[in-house]
């Protein structure tokens, strides 16, 4: 008698293979199924999730503060079930992406270091998948980032982008034919630890004059600080502003004073700009993109930072009136990016969970088939055989 594996094989000679989603990305975002997913975003001090559609749209949205308890993985991962489980009861999730502020190993399953959080070799994927019963896709935030500018926001339409993404630090992502390019390991992307000044500021990675400590929200508020601590002249409206506190000092006051006309918060602003702008003609030079889209919190500062960096960029591009000029634009979708993007790369792997599920159901119909005819030839067989 032909096993059931015989049965359901039977006349086909097809066989499906399955490919990683990172190879399917620039034809997958087409097809993947129009389901709503969870977008997470994790950072240092909270944790952003949102319902997103297949258009971008945000149709919720919820925010607590990253747990404090030692900021173990396994009470971050429970606030992270406990954010897409009260989502799940308004909507219905397929699958959910984490956009995490560390590096993720190419398979995008582990989190392998994470600066603000105890997570050291975490196998985040499984653990959380485990528990959520969807499938569950980990990525770095600004990777995660850099897709949804790509797919709905400054980076429309381009093949070759590169994001910048300047918070504390600098972050970045590369996209080359709407295909996040991850590197052998999963960590491409850290600009912000180019050594742009031999022997210059340490950082807190352990190198001396690398770039982010230059041209970032840390590199502009040690400066105004340094400035107030020092009684200088130019710096009294600003101390006048905090009261003479300077801890106060912080990167979207110096913005807002900025913006009120304050001498010294413009210059502090341009010269941040400036360094970004240097930044950005290396990474010309590099990677040859067709655009780079700024982001991050210190990009709230406009023109204000983002003119000084266009300007420094035309001077100190290699082969400057002899090439094309990568545009420079600032990231539209603001502090969701990550979230958005995050929950947009999840529908890729909603995707092959519903095909995973059909196939299963098709199987078992398959079986069902199977011992149905058994059981009726049993049954005539039975019928057939002469009473002893």
């Amino acid at each position: 008698m032909s096993t059931y594996r015989d049965f359901a094989n039977r006349g086909s000679s097809r066989a499906t293979v399955l490919r990683t989603v990172g190879t399917r990305e620039r034809r997958s975002h087409l097809t993947a199924p129009r389901v709503p997913t969870v977008g997470i975003d994790i950072g240092g001090t909270k944790v952003m999730a949102g319902v997103v559609d297949a258009d971008g749209v945000i149709l919720e949205k919820v925010r607590t503060e990253t747990p404090d308890k030692s900021k173990s993985p396994k009470v971050v991962e429970d606030t992270i079930c406990e954010l897409v489980l009260d989502l799940s009861d308004r909507h219905d999730v397929h699958a959910v992406g984490i956009g995490a502020a560390g590096w993720v190993d190419a398979h995008r399953s582990k989190v392998l270091f994470a600066p603000h959080l105890a997570w050291r070799n975490e196998p985040l994927r499984d653990a959380l998948s485990a528990r959520l019963a969807v499938p569950v896709l980990v990525d770095n935030d600004a990777n995660t980032a850099a897709w949804a500018e790509w797919r709905f926001g400054a980076g429309r339409g381009e093949d070759h982008l590169v994001m910048i993404t300047l918070g504390t630090g600098i972050g970045g992502a590369i996209l080359e034919d709407g295909q996040v390019k991850r590197g052998k390991y999963g960590v491409a992307g850290e600009f912000g630890h180019m050594q742009v000044v031999p022997g210059g500021h340490r950082c807190p990675c352990g190198n001396r004059g690398c770039w982010e400590q230059y041209s970032s929200g840390n590199a502009l508020v040690r400066e105004a600080r340094e400035l107030a601590a020092a009684d200088s002249p130019v710096a009294h409206g600003l101390i006048e502003r905090v009261g003479g506190n300077i801890p106060e000092i912080t990167g979207p006051l110096i913005t807002e004073l900025a913006r009120e006309g304050d001498a010294m918060c413009v210059e502090l602003l341009q010269d941040i700009g400036q360094w970004l702008g240097v930044g950005i003609a290396n990474l010309a030079a590099a990677l040859d993109p067709s655009c780079f889209v700024i982001g991050g919190g210190v990009s709230a500062a406009d023109d204000l930072l983002i003119g000084p960096a266009r300007d420094a960029f035309r001077r100190h591009l290699t082969g400057r009136g002899y090439r094309p000029e990568a545009r420079i634009a600032k990231a539209q979708l603001g502090p969701e990016a990550g979230m958005v993007g995050a929950a947009d790369l999840a529908r890729l792997v909603a995707r092959r969970f519903r095909r995973a599920n059909r196939r299963r159901v098709e199987r078992h119909e398959r079986y069902e088939r199977y011992a149905q005819a058994i059981r009726s030839s049993s049954t005539s067989r039975t019928a057939q055989e002469p009473p002893s």
